[in-house]
């Protein structure tokens, strides 16, 4: 579908340009594919951006190419590699990579036809079918197992149309930067079964962490054949086998992988290797079945959205990859590109605090649990880093990897100014208290969090003579404005920060400073001649990269009045321009006109929050309208933040609790449910 491109003159110039938009997504919806299946039916070789299955800890993105998969991710593996001297997420083993050979000739995109790739997202698989030169007809299934973190399944089905013969090569390539690789084959008498183990190990680019991978064939209707090993200098490290095949006879194989590091395990070779076996004693159909059962239970909290197929599968699509990317218990966040691939270097910023968190905080609160527990792991680096810049309590990184120590590439003065990630994190724990009523967690880990970074902020103002609290010297929310004073977000979350922690002392009957809330009072937010909220105190009407001043009305909740509102989203919605600025800007505006009434302009940033974003050909998000860096998770965050809390009217009380306020739905959109929301797992409606 074609973009029509607007000039940033506003709302009234950007709702005319999207009234074609419009068209196509109302009525070109009744033509939508199933909800749950995004299906290609024609795969284009100039025009691919993969998609990814994952588990919450490992990534597989999908590949032109038949039976292989472009890119492995492995949450939790940083090294020092390229990209700004900084740590880096690593690629990983893409162990799963298998090449059919029929009758010597090779399967690859260009000599098949009739290819379809599908992403199941209701079982979190990807599919693929196609046909080899009136010789075979071949499917294939990917899956990162969710009951199993490190490990994956591919499942293959050949039908002869004549009598054929069949070479399959599973590979394991070194990723890029590893060295020292050491290669073992096995096989194994375990049980009643034969294994045949293929095992790579490798060092991280400095050597930092060992990292393994292993895989083996699985053949269910032949367990035990013996499988023929060889490798093969300068391709991988390769293990195959060879079959005769009759025309008609259906043929169905597996491989099933694992792949850890030391920053997993301490002892990650021999641990694959086991996995493996585990994997090959469970058997496919249980692998399969209780990953499909894992995924329906994660189901249960959903957004059903009645008549608007394609608005369904779109927003379908955005929480199977927030569901995706992030795993109960694991005590990691989510970086802004999830598990896609190496974007922003797998660091955590503050996309995950207050984009990602929110939404699955009310779909899925041990979700979201593990993303500020991976706050509170990371607290002792957050005081150290408060105590090198001269502050008290604990100052939060801008980009957090593994140690939680700064890993900003040093020429960005994000890493250095922009100060508001620290407001975040305690806001963030705040919400998950109101959310929860977890007096345990709170005490525990949300108290000491909520308390230590507002001793920060108390470190953090300095007292001006007109009486009012100050921020200096500040990246604010709106990145394109760098060291300035008072930035109304920074003020704002500051704000925010310091009024929750003295909430939490109260919930937990401890002391409460009360500099907390006196310096609360006194921080200052500026105002234009015509009473629009000034991003910064210098600020004199430029352009914006994304939302600063708006998120005073939500989240923050600052701005209550509705004609303050309706000044500052009119005033701010003329300053982002329409390429090159990230998707949550208008997520915000969507809720903030959803909730004021105003129908029409809520559908309008719905759709400019992602459809100029969206790339093929499974409709992936990219980070800017135009842009080509897909997934992009916090533009997926802030997207459903727009339907839940937009639409939906969800809303947390930051005295705790969650309640409905008004708002309104797309003209066009009969009924918007939202089912097992909350601890309590209540099911809300608008509409009919």
């Amino acid at each position: 579908m074609k973009i029509f491109k607007c000039k940033p003159l506003g709302l009234l110039t950007h709702a005319k340009c999207l009234s074609f938009v419009s068209f196509i997504m109302v009525y070109g919806s009744l033509y939508a594919q199933d909800p749950w299946k995004i299906t290609v039916n024609k795969v284009d070789s100039t025009k691919y951006y993969g998609v990814t299955v994952a588990n919450g800890i490992l990534g597989l993105v999908s590949s032109l190419q038949p039976l292989q998969t472009s890119h492995t991710v492995l949450a939790g593996c940083y090294d020092k590699f390229g990209r700004g001297d900084v740590s880096n997420f690593l690629s990983g083993f893409n162990f799963l990579n298998t090449s059919l050979l029929i009758d010597n000739q090779k399967i690859r995109y260009g000599n098949i036809s009739h290819y379809v790739q599908e992403l199941d997202m209701k079982n979190a698989v990807f599919n693929a079918h196609f046909d080899y030169h009136g010789e075979a007809n071949v499917s294939y299934s990917f899956a990162s197992l969710r009951q199993l973190p490190y490990c994956a399944l591919l499942t293959v089905t050949i039908t002869p149309l004549k009598d054929i013969k069949v070479k399959v090569v599973n590979t394991q390539a070194l990723p890029d930067g590893f060295h020292d690789n050491k290669v073992f084959h096995e096989e194994l008498h375990v049980g009643h079964a034969v294994t045949n183990l293929m095992t790579t190990e490798a060092l991280s680019p400095t050597g930092k962490l060992k990292m393994g991978a292993c895989s083996t064939f699985l053949f269910p209707s032949e367990l035990g054949q013996s499988v023929a090993v060889q490798q093969e200098k300068g391709e991988g490290q390769n293990s195959y086998f060879v079959k005769q095949l009759k025309k008609g006879q259906t043929y169905r194989f597996a491989v099933v992988g694992s792949t850890l590091s030391s920053a997993q395990c301490s002892d990650p070779i021999n641990e694959v290797k086991r996995l493996v076996i585990y994997c090959q004693m469970e058997g496919v159909r249980k692998l399969l079945n209780t990953h499909y059962s894992l995924w329906r239970n994660l189901w249960e909290s959903d957004i059903q959205i009645e008549g608007d197929p394609q608005a369904q599968q779109d927003v379908n699509s955005m929480m199977y990859h927030l569901y995706s990317f992030l795993r109960e218990g694991s005590n990691l966040s989510i970086s802004p590109m999830g598990l896609s691939g190496l974007g922003y270097n797998g660091h955590i910023f503050w996309d995950a605090d207050t984009w990602m968190f929110p939404a699955l905080l009310l779909l899925h609160p041990e979700l979201a649990q593990s993303m500020i527990n991976y706050r509170y792991d990371h607290l002792e680096a957050a005081r150290k880093n408060a105590f090198e810049h001269g502050y008290r309590g604990a100052q939060f990184v801008w980009e957090s990897a593994d140690t939680g120590f700064e890993d900003t590439p040093v020429f960005a003065m994000t890493g250095p100014f922009e100060h508001s990630v620290t407001g975040c994190v305690g806001f963030a724990a705040w919400q998950y208290y109101c959310v929860t009523h977890d007096k345990v967690w709170l005490k525990e880990k949300g108290f000491p969090l909520l308390k230590e970074t507002a001793d920060f902020w108390l470190s953090r103002v300095v007292p001006g003579e007109d009486g009012y609290e100050h921020i200096p010297n500040v990246v604010a929310a709106d990145e394109w404005a760098e060291n300035v004073d008072d930035d109304a977000f920074t003020n704002g979350i500051a704000k925010m920060n310091l009024i929750c922690a003295a909430k939490a002392a109260r919930v937990l009957n401890f002391p409460i400073d009360r500099e907390w809330e006196r310096v609360a009072s006194k921080i200052k937010f500026w105002k234009i001649d015509s009473g629009v909220t000034r991003e910064y105190s210098t600020y004199n009407g430029g352009n914006i990269k994304q939302c600063d001043v708006n998120l005073l009305a939500f989240p923050l909740k600052f701005v209550t009045n509705k004609v303050d509102i309706s000044h500052d989203l009119e005033y701010y919605s003329r300053k982002v321009p329409n390429e090159g600025t990230p998707a949550m800007t208008q997520a915000i505006f969507t809720i903030l006109y959803s909730r004021l009434g105003y129908q029409k302009r809520a559908w309008d940033y719905f759709q400019d929050s992602y459809i100029p974003n969206l790339l093929p050909p499974f409709r992936v998000i990219a980070e800017t309208k135009n842009g080509t860096n897909p997934y992009f998770a916090t533009g997926a965050g802030g997207i459903l933040q727009s339907v839940i809390m937009g639409f939906g009217g969800i809303d947390i009380s930051y005295d705790g609790g969650i309640s409905q306020v008004h708002s309104v739905l797309p003209k066009h959109w009969k009924k918007l449910t939202l089912t097992s929301i909350g601890v309590e797992r209540k099911t809300y409606t608008v509409g009919k």
